[in-house]
């Protein structure tokens, strides 16, 4: 209940027990084993916390948080308690709260999303159960689609890059080190492993605007959002990891504010350990970080888990109200947790904190918060309030019309798929696809091309080959006549040269044969007249006649 400007959890006694609102971001703690109380005890500061005006966050693991948007009934246990405590005369009454029911499945509330980017490689390699190197190759293709400014909007925007990143791989291992196929496969059996785990409807579009949530009704109470886990808890790596997301989302996106005299926002985180189980130092000092700055955003986070023992001792240590049902202690390793926790108390010296810890009844818890100048009190021993709304689930009816009737149905229930990495990486690809096609079209044309042209060129060196030595043998044929007729003149020439010369032998001769007649008769005759008388001299003549011509033939050939 919010009473006089302060939340009211319980009595110790008469004495009623407050948390100052302006106390309230400085965080806390609702611990316990299972069946003391707990989830009475969040619903109580849930409602108070709307009373006063501030927006709640539950993560509803059991689904027994459901019934805020109805007004509780009494029981007879209910009663007792009530009257017991005498709340009545203080304004108890049952009521309503203004609820918003949200599931990442869209099963049991309008869907809750978020991107690929605002998830981060961190927090999506913790999800997926990735190696350290296979973290550091999934970081750098966040930082190669960053640079080329590619939204990584869904998970199949993520594999596309992954896809893109492989195919590229030497390309950028220059520029961003190696990018081993091996990892890129690893990192793409774990997306499609999410996908079937949920996570193709969790990564998407509308995208939580996280303001939507710093809203109040027309009454100015806070409206309470109440997140449906009883899935998604299944996935207990998911489920811590979104825990983480949404810390980490409230402190990047909401200003400083410093003190407030109420918090801004109060997130309430149910089965907490779930959130620190196996994470690596990094997500655990990322934690404590978040846990330790978000105070000054106005947000408070209150954990709500079986063991104090399960918040690591650097968020256990910011957590300063504290509302600690019974822990058992049967065994020697619950007896030494129990006695931790009793020790994390200012002790009040009417009782002994361990032996009340270990006795207390359902309902009833250790409870320490901060006072108006931020110091833990002692411990007291409350009787917690009961709620003022419906206790348990609620009907799928009601919760149907809850979740429909709500002002963000119409934005955040249907899916979004807008352009973004994928479908760029699709137009690439086909583009790229295409301008191989044709530039392999125009290869094999060029390729044709040149085959026609060096055909043609073969073709015209036959055809010059073939005239050429047409050509030759025509001037071999045209030379050989030449020699032929140069032959055949020549030997006309000699042979003419011959009767010419055999004619003018032949001339001669008959000119010498004449002349040696003449001259061969004029001796004969002188001969013969000498030595016969006229007789002589005609004998003489034709003997010396026929004896010169003999002589010339011979010698001249005629």
């Amino acid at each position: 209940m919010y009473r006089d400007g302060k939340i009211w959890i319980g009595k110790s006694g008469e004495e009623s027990v407050f948390i100052y609102p302006k106390m309230a971001n400085r965080h806390g703690l609702i611990a316990g084993a299972t069946g003391t109380g707990k989830t009475i005890s969040l619903k109580v500061l849930a409602e108070s916390f709307s009373d006063c005006g501030v927006p709640v966050f539950l993560a509803d693991v059991k689904g027994d948080l459901a019934g805020m948007c109805r007004r509780g009934t009494a029981n007879e246990n209910l009663q007792k308690r009530i009257d017991t405590m005498e709340l009545m005369p203080h304004g108890f009454c049952f009521r309503s709260y203004p609820s918003v029911y949200w599931d990442v499945y869209g099963q049991k509330g309008m869907p809750l999303r978020t991107t690929i980017s605002e998830m981060g490689p961190l927090l999506l390699s913790r999800i997926m159960n990735l190696t350290e190197i296979q973290t550091d190759v999934l970081t750098v293709v966040f930082k190669i689609a960053d640079d080329e400014g590619l939204l990584l909007l869904d998970s199949k925007d993520l594999k596309a890059m992954l896809q893109y990143a492989g195919e590229h791989a030497k390309e950028y291992s220059l520029q961003y080190g190696n990018i081993s196929k091996q990892s890129l496969g690893a990192i793409v059996r774990a997306v499609v492993a999410l996908e079937t785990e949920g996570g193709d409807q969790f990564f998407g579009e509308p995208a939580l605007n996280i303001h939507d949530w710093l809203t109040t009704d027309c009454d100015g109470r806070g409206t309470i959002q109440i997140l449906d886990c009883q899935k998604l808890i299944q996935n207990p790596t998911m489920y811590a990891t979104f825990l983480l997301w949404m810390m980490s989302e409230l402190f990047e996106s909401l200003p400083e504010v410093g003190d407030r005299e109420k918090p801004k926002m109060v997130f309430f985180f149910d089965e907490a350990h779930l959130l620190f189980d196996t994470a690596p130092k990094a997500l655990l000092g990322k934690i404590e970080q978040v846990v330790k700055l978000i105070r000054s955003k106005g947000v408070g986070i209150y954990f709500i888990t079986q063991n104090p023992r399960d918040i690591p001792d650097g968020v256990l240590g910011q957590l300063g109200n504290k509302i600690q049902h019974a822990l058992h202690a049967y065994t020697p390793a619950e007896q030494k947790a129990a006695k931790a926790a009793a020790m994390s108390f200012r002790e009040n010296p009417e009782f002994d904190t361990f032996d009340t810890l270990t006795s207390l009844g359902t309902g009833e818890a250790l409870v320490s918060v901060l006072d108006e100048k931020g110091v833990p009190t002692v411990v007291k021993k409350c009787m917690i309030l009961p709620p003022q709304s419906q206790m348990g689930v609620l009907d799928e009816t009601a919760r149907d019309s809850e979740i429909k009737g709500s002002l963000l149905y119409g934005r955040y229930v249907e899916m979004i798929d807008r352009d973004s990495a994928y479908e760029f990486l699709q137009r690439k690809m086909a583009a790229e696809e295409e301008q191989e096609q044709r530039e392999a079209e125009e290869a094999a044309a060029e390729k044709q091309r040149l085959k026609e042209a060096a055909a043609a060129e073969k073709q015209r060196q036959r055809e010059a080959a073939a005239a050429e030595k047409q050509k030759e043998r025509e001037a071999a044929a045209e030379e050989k006549k030449r020699l032929k007729e140069e032959e055949t003149a020549r030997k006309q020439a000699e042979k003419a040269a011959a009767a010419k010369e055999k004619q003018m032998k032949s001339a001669v001769g008959r000119v010498a044969s004449s002349a040696a007649g003449t001259l061969g008769r004029e001796i004969g005759n002188s001969v013969g007249q000498q030595i016969g008388g006229s007789f002589g001299k005609r004998l003489g003549g034709n003997v010396g006649a026929t004896l010169g011509r003999g002589i010339l033939s011979t010698l001249f050939k005629f």
